[in-house]
């Protein structure tokens, strides 16, 4: 399978799935529907909206539960995908125009990323909402067959309207990040088209994107692009979540999961928990006690009390009720995690590259220890990836309790992009609407 077409096939079963949630329905409360050539629909109450709008809308939706996928070194279908799907609109672009929109994007994300050695979340920069726009620029580029000259505006542009911290982790203005690089790299496109300028080299100035963003100050100007010659797709890839919480915790919660199948374990079994992981992942996972299931997405501590207790760790268990469940409250106390190092310390390895050596031990009440071999790859990823059978289940479970019976043939028409002669043959905005829970 092609990855663009999984990508925003998956993305659109979380935005789906997302799309209830108060957040994107918060945004979508400033902003207003509209009719008109350049409109785009919300997904999935077919609402039209101007397609930057749109893909504010969509991509917080998409993002808001934390299931989309993830890729380079951040998530790049959240961005891509609904900036794509609603300008592809506009311009009524063919699928096959939707692959090139989003190839664009994603190697111009991974070409950025070969010039910094170091992990931007360290910075406490959100990448997919700095490193994002710029992507999503370029693929609206595309989309719009801009000039040479147009589309370095655009994406100069779209470097001036990069922001995202890792701070706001655990809450809803993480998806808003989402939502507003989406909308924004659609904005510097259609900006760029008009003729607005900015600086041909607003990326590598001294006082220009990649300094400014640089965790390191070490970003390397004089690295060979190799952009539409080296396709860093085919090495990096796109992984695929099968737990809608950070992807920080996806190798451990399968290492946990295969010792409560292999030893039958509940919690009565086990005094402490340890994990071990790499620092820039605990760096993100700042919730060592959470209380809502916003929080528990960035909780190391709530990953491994779910795989215990509940056997899985999955949209159900990321309620509120869930988390402060008083039998989760306990077993997230016998867990502890320290940081480990992966590599060459402090060099961070290559995108695509599996991020950090994971352990994990259980100590059980009569002092006998489990350990789990470090899981190189989660199930789901570019190395280990799922199949179609597997990407139509988690689609299933997102998109089936809303829009029922239509479910399986919106996934067929997502994985027949390629050769689809106009996104609108998509049917987008002809999908059952959902009510609201909240106002």
């Amino acid at each position: 399978m092609a990855a663009p077409v999984v990508g925003i096939t998956d993305c659109v079963s979380v935005m789906i799935a997302g799309a209830n949630e108060p957040a994107p329905h918060l945004v979508a409360n400033l902003v207003h529907p509209r009719s008109g050539p350049q409109t785009a629909p919300v997904i999935p109450t077919g609402q039209a909206y101007d397609a930057p709008d749109a893909a504010l809308i969509n991509a917080t939706a998409a993002h808001v539960l934390d299931y989309d996928d993830v890729g380079i070194d951040g998530h790049p279908s959240v961005v891509l995908g609904p900036a794509i799907l609603a300008e592809g609109w506009a311009v009524d672009c063919s699928g096959d125009d939707a692959i090139r929109a989003y190839l664009a994007g994603y190697e111009t994300w991974a070409q950025i990323t070969a010039l910094e050695p170091g992990m931007l979340h360290n910075r406490g920069f959100h990448p997919t909402a700095v490193w994002g726009g710029v992507a999503v620029a370029a693929a609206s580029a595309a989309l719009h067959h801009l000039s040479v000259e147009q589309t370095r505006n655009a994406l100069a542009i779209a470097a001036s309207l990069a922001a995202g911290l890792v701070a706001n982790f655990g809450t809803m203005t993480k998806s808003l990040h989402a939502g507003r690089t989406a909308q924004s790299g659609i904005l510097a496109a259609r900006l760029a088209a008009q003729g607005f300028t900015a600086s041909a080299d607003a990326l590598k100035h001294p006082a220009g994107f990649l300094a400014a963003h640089s965790p390191t100050g070490q970003f390397k100007l004089g690295v060979e692009s190799g952009l539409g010659a080296r396709w860093r797709m085919r090495d990096y890839g796109l992984n695929v979540k099968r737990y809608p919480i950070c992807y920080a915790t996806h190798r451990l919660i399968d290492a946990m999961l295969a010792l409560v199948e292999k030893h039958n374990l509940d919690m009565s079994h086990i005094r402490e928990i340890h994990v071990g992981a790499g620092r820039t992942q605990l760096h993100m996972l700042r919730n060592h006690a959470p209380q809502t299931g916003l929080e528990a997405k960035f909780s190391m501590e709530f990953a491994m009390a779910s795989a215990v207790v509940a056997r899985t760790v999955g949209l159900a268990q990321l309620s509120d009720e869930f988390v402060r469940r008083n039998d989760m409250q306990s077993l997230m106390t016998k867990a502890t995690c320290r940081p480990i190092h992966y590599g060459i310390p402090g060099v961070p390895p290559k995108p695509g590259a599996p991020m950090h050596a994971d352990l994990l031990e259980v100590v059980l009440t009569d002092g006998t220890v489990l350990e789990h071999p470090p899981v190189q790859y989660a199930k789901g990823s570019w190395q280990h990836p799922l199949d179609r059978a597997d990407l139509k289940a988690k689609f299933h479970d997102c998109v089936q309790p809303i829009l029922g019976e239509t479910t399986q043939a919106l996934f067929d028409r997502l994985m027949s992009l390629p050769g689809l002669p106009s996104l609108r043959a998509l049917k987008l905005d002809q999908l059952m609407p959902y009510t609201s829970k909240s106002s």
